[in-house]
């Protein structure tokens, strides 16, 4: 349990530094970077096979935030991780930075691929992942969706040819979280159980409470030693988790705020830090 404790607190922090980082805005993508932090937590934190001082290290485990616009919560990851400077995240979606609103392989150091056209990371992860097996590299690609992305047709374009093609060192998510930028997911445009859709299009697929730290993790020890099939992992999530004022505003993909207004939920966040800590 030690290790979740350490997990704990890295998921914390993530939350604390993703909250400050966009407070020096007074606005941004809240609601989804929020929903993801644990996810990262376990991926970045245990799961995956990297070298902060090697970014550009071939046999790497990749990350491909297909869900781009969670970018301020993989940059908070990467800066405690020992990518970039933490002064770095208050330059966020400002003039000359390398943290642009979406993720940028090109800008930022850590990030994999280039995303924010929601539907298009499922390729290029997929592409990743045969290049990978051509090489001969064991590397596993992490992918993560949102769960209104999943209304584009290329996500079921790129799980028909994963499958096919067998992509089993292929680990994807949807973040579940029930709302996309025009509301509710369901509302917007129904579609159904995730884990009977991905189930059918040949993946080997499990869910799980995307909050769980240890359900995430053991998820991933799972669909790594599955066989001939990629893997999806639905994260049944919520939209803002920990932070206050994402969680009392509908809808919330993107929020304007006061300093006055976030204050609140950074120092709910931090208290949560504090309590991690000491626990």
């Amino acid at each position: 349990m030690e290790n979740y404790k350490k997990l704990r607190v890295f998921a914390e922090e993530i939350r604390v530094e993703t909250l400050k980082e966009l407070a020096h805005l007074s606005f941004g993508h809240v609601g989804g970077s929020m929903s993801v932090v644990e996810l990262l937590a376990v991926l970045y934190g245990k799961q995956m096979n990297i070298n902060p001082k090697n970014p550009q290290w071939e046999d790497r485990d990749r990350l491909v935030m297909s869900k781009g616009h969670a970018g301020p919560a993989l940059y908070a990851t990467l800066a405690l991780k020992g990518y970039f400077p933490k002064e770095t995240l208050l330059t966020l979606n400002q003039g000359g930075t390398q943290l642009p609103s979406h993720c940028d392989r090109l800008k930022t150091p850590g990030v994999d691929m280039t995303t924010g056209s929601l539907g298009q990371g499922i390729s290029t992860a997929c592409g990743l992942a045969v290049g990978n097996r051509i090489m001969g590299r064991k590397s596993f690609t992490y992918l993560v969706l949102g769960d209104g992305e999943c209304d584009e047709g290329q996500i079921w374009e790129g799980a028909s040819f994963a499958a096919h093609q067998k992509l089993d060192r292929l680990i994807a998510f949807v973040d579940l979280n029930k709302q996309q930028l025009d509301g509710k997911c369901d509302d917007v445009l129904y579609m159904g159980d995730m884990v009977d859709k991905f189930t059918a299009f040949g993946w080997f697929v499990q869910k799980v409470n995307g909050h769980d730290l240890q359900a995430v993790d053991q998820a991933i020890d799972n669909a790594k030693v599955q066989s001939g099939k990629p893997a999806m992992i639905v994260l049944d999530t919520v939209k803002g988790h920990g932070c206050l004022l994402a969680e009392q505003t509908f809808p919330c993909h993107h929020l304007k705020f006061t300093s006055q207004q976030i204050a609140p939920s950074i120092a709910q966040a931090e208290a949560a830090l504090e309590a991690a800590r000491k626990a």
